[in-house]
């Protein structure tokens, strides 16, 4: 049995949930980012 196509697919489902895992952490950064200059206006 081959291995490469297991091999890929578990390369794409990282690279996948890598890139998941970045943009939530990016939208929790750009909404921390906003209160933090909400509250220096105040």
């Amino acid at each position: 049995m081959n291995p490469w196509p297991f091999v890929v697919g578990a390369y794409a489902i990282m690279g996948i949930g890598m890139a998941g895992i970045a943009g939530v952490s990016w939208r929790a950064m750009r909404r921390a980012e906003r209160a933090v200059e909400a509250l220096r206006r105040r």
